[in-house]
């Protein structure tokens, strides 16, 4: 029970987080309001006769208090946008990508208004944003290779944040998506051998999504993994005790939402070609002949990538405890009890 609530859990946490950002937003909002306010009184005021004394800096200045008028609008109806986005998005990822990509239209927006006020000439500006354009397209390859993997990754979604990934030999959850690269929060990796997290980040370029294959572990139709665990017992044991144990033990640790799982893997697999036959209504128990001669046990299970480890735990505990306690049935292998 405590497995089931606690997704809900999060859930309502990260809302009423949002909540509050949107709330911070606003504020962003209505101070940006104000800073527009002021930027075109001061546009205004320096129309008035009494400041001609300026000479030709009267009119650079007014095209800049114009400029800076219409851009602090731009970025409030920016920060208006995210509070909606914010309060309305009931995905966090979906959020998060929402919000950068109104970011990154502000921040166009904002530099293509600053040049029409500042260049009147367009076809001297566009010829000098043409050069520039073509100087920084052969200085700056990687970068732009990089936010089109952002433009790729935002628009494909090969994995979100909060996502379990792997790329290359990066391995970790998506803790930032950048326009220009990603953070991983690294699980397992260099110092350990488990699927907890290492304590390390991992920054990579976005262009990386062009070159190698992404494995995704928290797939958002189906954020679950398949799992094995081997038992090793002797030829003379029962095994369909041993079956019947290990089976229930697991049934049992992973609770009703298990079958619901494999029914939802199912419902996937049938609109694809993949073989119904070989998804299990339960975990799975097979057998199989070790070379050191004794039977090896695998039990096979579905479990979200993050609790892997701790489930992999409770479950070797568990189910050695109770074939344990059954010497008669069940025997390990040991000296010449093979």
């Amino acid at each position: 029970m405590e497995v089931a609530k606690s997704p809900k859990k999060f859930k309502s946490l990260s809302r009423i987080s949002a909540e509050k950002q949107a709330g911070k937003e606003k504020v962003w909002a209505g101070s940006y309001i104000i800073l527009a306010i002021i930027f075109i009184t001061v546009y205004f005021l320096l129309r008035l006769e009494f400041f001609s004394l300026l000479g030709t800096y009267r009119v650079t200045l007014q095209k800049c208090s114009l400029g800076v008028f219409v851009s602090t609008l731009i970025l409030s109806a920016g920060k208006i946008a995210e509070a909606i986005i914010l309060k309305k998005s009931r995905s966090p990822s979906g959020r998060y990508n929402l919000t950068r990509m109104v970011r990154l239209i502000c921040v166009l927006l904002i530099i293509f208004v600053l040049i029409s006020f500042l260049f009147a000439n367009w076809y001297a500006a566009a010829v000098s944003l043409g050069l520039i354009s073509l100087i920084l397209g052969f200085a700056l390859q990687t970068p732009i290779s990089s936010f089109i993997g952002w433009l790729y990754i935002i628009i494909r979604n090969p994995y979100h944040i909060g996502d379990r990934i792997q790329l290359n030999e990066f391995k970790g959850d998506v803790v930032e998506i950048s326009y220009l690269d990603t953070t991983l929060w690294e699980f397992g990796g260099d110092y350990l051998t488990n699927d907890l997290p290492s304590g390390r980040l991992i920054r990579f370029p976005n262009s990386l999504v062009f070159q190698s294959a992404v494995f995704n572990y928290s797939w958002q139709k189906f954020p679950f993994i398949w799992n094995e665990i081997p038992f090793h017992v002797a030829y003379g044991s029962d095994l369909g005790y041993v079956e019947k144990t290990i089976r229930k033990i697991t049934m049992e640790e992973l609770g009703e939402e298990s079958a619901e799982n494999i029914r939802h893997f199912k419902e996937l697999a049938e609109q694809t070609a993949v073989d119904q036959a070989q998804v299990k209504e339960h975990p799975y128990v097979n057998f199989r002949i070790n070379t050191n001669t004794w039977v090896e046990v695998l039990v096979t299970y579905l479990v979200h990538p993050k609790k892997a480890g701790s489930t992999r735990t409770n479950l070797i505990f568990k189910i050695l405890a109770a074939l344990n306690s059954q010497p008669e049935k069940v025997m390990f292998p040991k000296g010449d009890a093979r």
